[in-house]
């Protein structure tokens, strides 16, 4: 038969309150995983990875990162497609009078 709690003494109420935390964290961790393994089924079934939902991209098609437009007439390596932020050698030849069209490729 158990002890009733009220009858344990404080060694024996913290060693039981550490089993009980385990229990909890166990059965916390199982059902994550149990849902998280539901949620992967459903993906799955409507044709799609989890990982495929949650980042909004579609496997097999790779970001474009776009076609270079601009180069550095200084440095032709450097380019810039025209998307996203200026590179700091864009910003210094608009700041130095230069316009886009006499830095496209």
């Amino acid at each position: 038969m158990t002890k009733s709690i009220d009858n344990m003494s404080l060694a024996e109420l913290q060693a039981y309150h550490k089993e009980v935390e385990a229990a909890i964290k166990g059965y916390e961790k199982k059902k994550r995983a149990d849902a998280l393994a539901a949620v992967r089924a459903t993906a799955k079934e409507h044709g799609f990875t989890l990982e495929e939902l949650m980042s909004g991209k579609v496997a097999g098609k790779p970001a474009s990162k776009g076609v270079a437009k601009y180069a550095n007439p200084a440095d032709p390596s450097q380019t810039w497609s025209g998307r996203g932020r200026q590179p700091a050698w864009i910003k210094d030849a608009l700041g130095a009078g230069k316009s886009l069209e006499t830095m496209a490729i």
